[in-house]
């Protein structure tokens, strides 16, 4: 029974591990954790609060307020000169009081409209971040990846001029080769070294800013033959079409020149008559030293039409009519590179993917001239440790070539996605 739960618990041990060192894993814990994400998400909610602000402009506002006063009257004469006797008045008034605005020149309907576009850009621009979040996490995860493949290969590489040394010193004794021979080893060792150095080094910043965007530990292990998958079109024309309905910043730019739209109406509501109405009930107690109490009740209506100002009005409406141009202006520079960043993003895409296309190619064939060449030199033939030296460079050249190359293309594909602005949670996947 024993064997049997420590069978289960290894098994879910193993699956615990096996799910945090997984692309999703990472992924999910940067949408909890990344800073400047979070930060985006308050802005939302912090924005979203102005429909609410503008929807008030239409409620009636209410207001209460009271005051008590003490005043004492001396030396009081009539029109006669006779004295007349002191005073004292303890005044206390309560007054209530409801304003309505009835009309503002559409000020009011525009504002809120403005606002209801500016959830919407907020929307778009938490969109965008979420999306900037994804791309740096996949960056740095395949990145994360590569680094420790290099430093892999490298350690491998080390291993191999080691036990390379170690034999052309004994062949160097037996007469086989000569002391420039290994020399030249001994020389490809040190460079070994040295390349193994910096791929810690390496190694080390990757994984540090994998920590950094996902605020998650860098696993000690982890699955090097991840591959992402995403939903791509299947021509750069499909892509672009896309990309014109999903783009962040295309969208951000349209309502950007909406929400000046709205702005330019709004100033040119203020040069409109206004008209509020006013409703108020007051209590007062010892008015006066002829009236002990007193209600009164007010109804007032009230309309105003501002004529001049000293220019300020027609300098508002200017500026907000150059603010809309203004953004014409860019709604349309972001429409030409939406398009042009697309076509690049493409072209990455399909750059990368023949490029590692043709990197597998290499590291095939330099794996099976590396194999030849050393079994050559081993059995005695004419291949020098030249020859060996320069195979095995080869060989750790074209892995190194090839895991960047899986590299790149992963992260090409995220970019693309990205900037078709399709990229989401739900719509990547890893194997």
């Amino acid at each position: 029974m024993k064997f049997l739960l420590s069978i289960i618990l290894s098994f879910f041990f193993l699956n615990t591990v096996s799910a945090e060192n997984h692309l999703k894993f990472f992924i999910e814990s940067a949408f909890k954790n990344n800073l400047k994400l979070n930060a985006e998400r308050k802005n939302q909610e912090s924005i979203e609060q102005n429909v609410n602000i503008s929807r008030s402009e239409f409620l009636p506002s209410i207001s209460l307020s009271g005051n008590q006063s003490s005043s004492q009257s001396t030396n009081k004469t009539n029109q006669s000169g006779s004295s007349i006797s002191d005073s004292n008045l303890d005044t206390e008034t309560k007054t209530i009081s409801v304003d309505q605005k009835i009309f503002q020149g559409f000020k009011g309907f525009n504002s809120l409209k403005k606002s209801e576009l500016e959830v919407k850009r907020a929307d778009f621009r938490l969109k965008q971040v979420e999306q900037e979040t994804i791309l740096d996490t996949v960056a740095a995860y395949f990145d994360f990846i590569f680094k420790s493949k290099n430093e892999e290969f490298n350690l491998s590489n080390v291993n191999l001029f080691e036990r390379q040394v170690e034999t052309d010193s004994a062949r160097l004794q037996k007469g086989e080769i000569t002391l420039t021979d290994l020399a030249q080893s001994e020389s490809s060792l040190a460079g070994a070294n040295a390349n193994l150095i910096k791929a810690k080094t390496q190694l080390l910043t990757s994984k540090t800013n994998l920590e950094r965007i996902t605020k998650e530990k860098a696993p000690n292990k982890i699955n090097k033959s991840e591959k992402v998958i995403i939903d791509l079109p299947n021509s750069l024309q499909a892509a672009l079409s896309i990309a014109k309905l999903n783009n962040a910043d295309l969208l951000i730019a349209k309502l950007d020149y909406q929400i000046a739209e709205k702005d330019l109406i709004i100033e040119k509501s203020r040069l409109s008559p206004t008209a509020t109405i006013n409703y108020s009930k007051s209590e007062n107690k010892d008015y006066s030293s002829t009236t002990d109490d007193l209600d009164e009740e007010t109804v007032k209506a009230t309309v105003t039409w501002p004529i001049i100002k000293g220019g300020e009005n027609i300098s508002s409406i200017k500026k907000a009519s150059l603010e809309k141009q203004r953004s014409f202006l860019l709604s349309e520079d972001a429409k030409n590179k939406v398009i042009s960043e697309t076509t690049n993003a493409w072209s990455e895409f399909q750059s990368s993917e023949g490029v590692l296309i043709a990197t597998e190619s290499q590291l095939k064939a330099a794996e099976i001239a590396n194999e030849g060449i050393t079994l050559e030199y081993d059995s005695g033939s004419t291949r020098t440790t030249l020859e060996v030296i320069q195979s095995r460079t080869l060989l750790l050249e074209s892995r190194i070539a090839f895991a960047k190359a899986e590299r790149d293309f992963m992260i090409s594909k995220t970019k693309l996605a990205f900037q078709l602005g399709t990229l989401s949670l739900d719509s990547i996947y890893s194997l």
